[in-house]
């Protein structure tokens, strides 16, 4: 397939970025380390409200430097957690966006990308939790995530019921990649269901049936079937995802591979995505997409992140590919704040402007 043996040039140019170059809920850190998502994050599948752990290690082991507040005796560490009952946290990113765009003015902007507050009520600690996850700003306040949770007495396996993220491919903080943004699965789309989970000390594995309308209301009596797993390995990982949305409009089936290695200093991310739409309006249509990503935290607080994506937008229309590239200094100056200096070039269809233009971004990302 084309968009398989692009992945492999991509792969090649990451590597050539990476290492020709003088030397947030992210994947990376937990293939770096080795752990599974649920090690940082409540969500056993990564992303929103962190977990003491994750909270501790993102002062302790991402930060540059640590900083004092009140002296030894008060300089406790944030944890998320108020007492044995209750647990907060929250996100907010801010950007500074310029793009170069042929035959068209340069564009700078800034702008609020997100504003979001997590909280987690336990009150049967350890077996029983409440959890919400809260878009305040930009756009007015509105509710991302909102569910109860059972976890079995060895934490072996859980079940929820609510709004919630789906479990499908690496759950990347960025939103605008190719492999959450084609699929449709991101921080932007929870839906309305109920997910199991089963985790083992190398498997984690979801299984989640919703009502496939992006957290809309329900028109149909069809569903939306997701289904994840991954082994974990300390220096490898390796996944794969399903997922089935069937409503009175037609059809959608997606599937993805995802994987994750260590080498050295250097974590890798890989994801290729296949999404088949059967739909009374327009037919049928295939689409592909592709990820390839390499961090390499090159001293302690300083992440330096190079990807390479590729996008299909249609299986059947030959030269319709665009090909991504980033390039981020990510840079954790003390705990509860990151900032974000990066470039992206787009090369798409040679008469899109847009599918060609040039971004660089400035990312200030405040987190609790």
């Amino acid at each position: 397939m084309r968009v398989v043996a692009a992945l492999a040039s991509l792969a090649g140019l990451g590597l050539a970025l990476l290492f020709g170059t003088p030397a947030n809920a992210e994947p990376w850190i937990a293939v770096k380390e080795g752990m599974k998502c649920a090690s940082c994050h409540v969500n056993a599948t990564g992303g929103g409200m962190r977990t003491e752990y994750g909270n501790l290690y993102a002062q302790m082991t991402l930060s540059a430097r640590q900083f004092a507040t009140d002296g030894a005796a008060n300089d406790k560490p944030w944890t998320g957690r108020l007492n044995e009952y209750v647990a907060v946290g929250g996100n907010l990113r801010a950007n500074a966006n310029f793009a170069d765009i042929p035959d068209q003015d340069s564009q700078f902007a800034f702008d609020l990308e997100e504003t979001r507050l997590y909280l987690d009520f336990s009150p049967l600690p350890g077996r029983v939790d409440i959890y919400l996850d809260q878009h305040i700003a930009p756009g007015g306040s509105f509710n991302l995530e909102a569910y109860a949770r059972y976890w079995s007495a060895d934490h072996d396996w859980y079940i929820k019921a609510g709004q919630m993220y789906l479990p499908f491919g690496l759950r990347l903080e960025d939103d605008s990649a190719f492999i959450r943004q084609t699929p449709g699965i991101n921080f932007n789309t929870p839906d309305t269901g109920v997910e199991f989970g089963w985790e083992t000390a190398r498997w984690s594995t979801q299984i989640a049936v919703s009502n496939g309308t992006a957290g809309g209301p329900e028109l149909d009596t069809g569903k939306q079937l997701s289904l994840r797993s991954v082994h974990v390995r300390p220096g490898w990982r390796a996944g794969a995802s399903l997922n089935v949305n069937d409503t009175e409009l037609g059809e959608r089936n997606m599937q993805n591979l995802f994987a994750g290695l260590r080498t050295g200093p250097v974590a890798w991310l890989a994801e290729i995505d296949f999404i088949q739409d059967d739909t009374f309006a327009a037919g049928e249509l295939t689409q592909q997409a592709g990820l390839v990503e390499a961090n390499w935290l090159f001293r302690k607080g300083h992440n330096l992140k190079v990807t390479a994506e590729i996008l299909d937008p249609n299986t059947d229309i030959d030269d319709d590919e665009m090909n991504r590239y980033s390039v981020a200094w990510e840079y954790f100056p003390i705990p509860y704040l990151q900032l974000r200096l990066g470039t992206r070039l787009y090369d798409g269809i040679p008469d899109e402007a847009l599918q060609n233009h040039t971004l660089v971004f400035l990312q200030m990302h405040g987190y609790f």
